[in-house]
C-alpha cells in the first residue's frame, strides 16, 4: 500500500463533502432524487433523501449505488463498520496497526516515530469504500491493497451492502455507541464542518431530526441492529463492538479484535508489550497531538474536526432530562427483543 497513492485518490474523492454538487449526479441518480422524500441535512444546506428506509446525502447515495453494482468483495477483505461519530477514527487506527504491525514494529524507537499513523491520519490509511465511488463507478482500488488483506471503511447500513459484501467471506468490525453521546458528537461535527456563510443547525432541530431517524446514514438504532442481527447469526464473520466497552477495557478488547482479525497476538508480543504500545499509539491523546492531525488537511477540511475527546455520558451535559428520557424510550423500543442493549 503507497499512502501517497492513496492520499491522491482520497482527495480527489473526498472532496464530495463541500464540493461535489448537483452537476456531479448523473441522470440516473438525479431522476430518481426527484421522487424520493427529503429533509433538510445537517452538513451543508443540501438536503438528506430517503432511500429504502435509511437517509443519505446526494452524492452518497450515488456512491451507494455505484457499490451495489460494481464493488466486488473478496473474502480476504477486512471492513471497519461504523455509524458516524461512533468512534471511527479510533477503531481505524487500531485496526491498521494490528494488522500492519508485522511491517511496522514497535521494537524500537526509530520504526515506532516511522509508523504510518505519524504521518497520516486514519482516514487516509483506512479509507471510507464511498468516496472512491461517489463519482467513477469502477475506480481502481489497488492502493487499498497491502499483503494479501484489503481494508476499508464504510458506513453504508447492513440492508444496504452490496451482495458482493454479504456472500464473500469478508470480515466486518462493527462499532456502535450509546446513540445519545452519538448524537452529541454528530451535532458539534456537523456544526464545525458547515459552510461559514450557513447558520449551525440548532440543538433542539438536530434532537429531532436525530430522533426521526433524520440523519446520515440512519435511522441510527436501524443501522445498529441489522449488524447486530449479523453478527448473531455469523459471529465469524461480523465482530460486533461497543464504543463502551471498549473505552472501559481497552487491551481485552484489542486482543479480541486481533484475535478476530486472525492475527492474535503471541505470549512474547504480549509479554513485549506490543498491545500497549499500539494503545498508546492510537490514543485520543497521541493522535490529536500529532502534526498531521493538528494542521494537516484534506480538500480544505481539517483532520482535527475528527478529534473530539468521546467522554463516555458526555450526553448529560447537553441533554434535558425530557430529552435523555425520550432517547432511552426509543431505543427501548427499538431494540425490544434483541438482547442488544447499551
Amino acid at each position: 500500500m503507497d499512502p501517497t497513492h492513496l492520499q491522491t485518490l482520497y482527495a480527489l474523492s473526498r472532496k464530495g463533502l463541500k464540493q461535489l454538487g448537483q452537476s456531479d449526479l448523473t441522470e440516473e441518480v438525479e431522476k430518481l432524487l426527484s421522487f424520493l422524500p427529503k429533509k433538510n441535512g445537517w452538513l451543508t444546506s443540501a438536503p438528506l433523501y430517503q432511500f429504502q428506509n435509511f437517509w443519505y446525502p446526494a452524492i452518497q447515495l450515488q456512491a451507494l449505488l455505484n457499490i451495489q453494482r460494481n464493488f466486488q468483495a473478496l473474502d480476504t477483505d477486512l471492513v471497519v463498520i461504523t455509524n458516524p461519530k461512533c468512534g471511527t477514527t479510533w477503531l481505524k487506527a487500531l485496526s491498521f496497526a494490528i494488522v500492519n504491525r508485522f511491517r511496522f514494529h514497535f521494537d524500537n524507537p526509530t520504526s515506532k516515530q516511522n509508523h504510518p499513523l505519524h504521518k497520516n491520519n486514519p482516514h487516509i490509511l483506512v479509507p471510507y469504500l464511498e468516496y472512491f465511488y461517489m463519482i467513477d463507478q469502477n475506480p481502481d482500488l489497488t492502493c487499498l491493497s497491502f499483503s494479501t488483506t484489503r481494508l476499508f471503511s464504510t458506513h453504508i447500513p447492513h440492508a444496504m451492502l452490496p451482495d458482493s459484501i454479504k456472500d464473500s467471506k469478508c470480515k466486518l468490525i462493527y462499532l456502535c455507541r450509546d446513540p445519545k453521546d452519538t448524537f452529541v458528537s454528530f451535532w458539534h461535527f456537523s456544526n464545525k464542518l458547515r459552510p461559514k456563510n450557513t447558520e449551525d443547525t440548532s440543538f433542539e432541530d438536530a434532537f429531532e431530526k436525530f430522533c426521526e431517524g433524520v440523519v446520515d446514514f440512519g435511522p441510527f438504532w436501524d443501522n445498529v441492529l441489522g449488524y447486530w442481527k449479523m453478527s448473531l447469526e455469523s459471529p465469524e464473520r461480523v465482530c460486533f463492538l461497543k464504543y463502551e466497552d471498549m473505552k472501559k477495557e481497552p487491551k481485552i478488547h484489542l486482543l479480541k479484535l486481533a484475535e478476530f482479525l486472525g492475527v492474535p497476538f503471541s505470549v512474547e508480543e504480549e509479554n513485549d508489550g506490543v498491545p500497549e504500545e499500539i494503545l498508546k499509539l492510537c490514543s485520543f491523546d497521541n493522535l490529536s497531538n500529532l502534526e498531521v492531525n493538528k494542521t494537516g488537511k484534506i480538500a480544505g477540511i481539517g483532520f482535527s474536526v475528527y478529534f473530539r475527546r468521546g467522554e463516555v455520558g458526555d450526553h448529560v451535559n447537553h441533554l434535558t432530562p425530557e430529552m435523555i428520557e425520550h432517547f432511552d424510550e426509543i431505543t427501548e423500543q427499538k431494540f425490544l427483543d434483541s438482547g442488544l442493549k447499551f
